[in-house]
């Protein structure tokens, strides 16, 4: 399946940097990137910088020879499945809104037949203006998706509305929008396992982990957002149950086998949560007191089910694509490739836990492990980890389903 692309317009707006980062999100989740840049937006960011993080070239000149016999601003617009206007200034929404078509920017915009995500970047009153409200209005009323600027400073040192929405919110629109445009028809169903299990050894103290849930959170809810039938079986943590999602509660690792299976069969399983190893092989009905001289009580352990080896390995409802964690603190990735084998799972996302990474954190950085081999991602958010792997996915499951 062929990367889902976009065609971004940078306007002359000082919030043409935040572009920048923009396409590196868009990057990471593995999107194609082609750039134009207008007159004023040269005058921020260059089309050298832009080329060189988009991995394309950048296109500025609408009676460009060279340009418009290789790519055009006809096939720019035609090729890319969503169009992406960031930052959006006063000037080329007048455009838009008017049909005008004097430059590449506004002649690519009237010649496209895709979606077009306007973020406005531009100086409160400029925003406020009954002019400006009435062009907003007639490019949202022509189709256009537009991104209400946020509020705060501005770069005239005035207060008010006017700056552009954060990069984050602009990049999963875009995946959003993306996923109307490349949605698969057949809306399949997954579990997500999540957070960590607690053994009991009476009933005040357990055997646990340091597992926050955020990461396995993020991805339920990333895959929700792509139009998957999601179950989040999650263990005991802070975080607040996803909208929309069905969330089944478990403690141990025995409860949430029997989750798991209750909720086969599935198309895919991701299993996020870090499971104990081991529980007590004969838990306290009353708590456990100190005895004389302070000696431990003896504490017999027995192995836990191995869930993501159930799952990977199940002989009738196996799910289509198998994902799993290895969580290490030494060896990681050849670890991990020796925890795949081990288990039968598909993917492994590895993790190196030692010291204060990955758990209770808010990035990670992994390492994707298939049959294919190894792919490093860059430290990312786990909103973003969580992003890009539900998009690899839905190419998967397009793919095979």
């Amino acid at each position: 399946m062929k990367q889902p692309s976009i065609l971004l317009i940078i306007s002359g707006s000082i919030a043409a940097y935040k572009s920048l980062d923009l396409i590196r999100r868009l990057r990471e989740q593995q999107i194609t990137v082609r750039c134009i840049i207008t007159k004023g937006g040269e005058q921020f960011v260059t089309p050298l910088s832009v080329a060189a993080i988009s991995e394309n070239q950048a296109y500025t000149d609408l009676f460009s020879l060279k340009d418009e016999v290789e790519m055009g601003h006809i096939r720019l617009s035609r090729e890319a499945d969503l169009v992406v206007v960031a930052p959006a200034s006063a000037d080329l929404i007048a455009k838009m809104a008017n049909g005008l078509a004097d430059d590449l920017a506004s002649a690519t915009l009237l010649a496209s037949n895709k979606t077009v995500v306007v973020a406005p970047a531009m100086n409160t009153q400029m925003w406020n203006h009954p002019a400006t409200q009435r062009n907003i209005k007639q490019i949202q009323s022509d189709g256009a998706v537009v991104i209400d600027p946020a509020e705060g400073m501005l770069a005239c040192g005035e207060t008010g509305a006017g700056r552009m929405a954060d990069v984050d919110n602009i990049a999963k629109i875009i995946l959003n929008q993306l996923n109307k445009k490349l949605k698969i028809e057949k809306i399949f169903k997954a579990l997500v396992t999540s957070g960590p299990t607690h053994e009991a050894i009476d009933p005040v103290r357990y055997i646990g982990n340091r597992s926050s849930g955020k990461q396995g959170h993020a991805i339920a809810v990333a895959l929700a957002q792509l139009g998957v039938d999601v179950t989040l079986i999650t263990g005991p943590t802070q975080l607040v149950d996803p909208k929309g999602i069905k969330v089944v509660h478990i403690t141990s690792a025995d409860e949430m086998l029997k989750a798991c299976d209750a909720t086969l069969p599935v198309q895919v399983a991701v299993c996020a949560a870090a499971i104990g190893d081991w529980r007590a092989s004969q838990p306290s009905a009353r708590k456990l007191k100190k005895t004389q001289g302070n000696a431990l009580h003896e504490l017999q352990l027995i192995e836990n089910p191995d869930i993501l080896a159930h799952i990977a390995q199940h002989k009738t409802l196996r799910p289509a694509l198998v994902v799993g964690f290895a969580a290490e603190t030494e060896d990681t990735v050849a670890n991990a490739i020796a925890k795949r084998k081990r288990k039968g799972c598909d993917w492994i996302l590895a993790n190196d836990v030692s010291g204060d990474k990955g758990f209770n954190a808010d990035d990670n950085q992994v390492t994707l492990i298939s049959a294919k081999g190894t792919e490093p991602w860059p430290l990312m958010g786990k909103d973003a980890i969580a992003d890009k792997l539900a998009i690899l996915i839905q190419q998967f499951m397009g793919k095979h389903v």
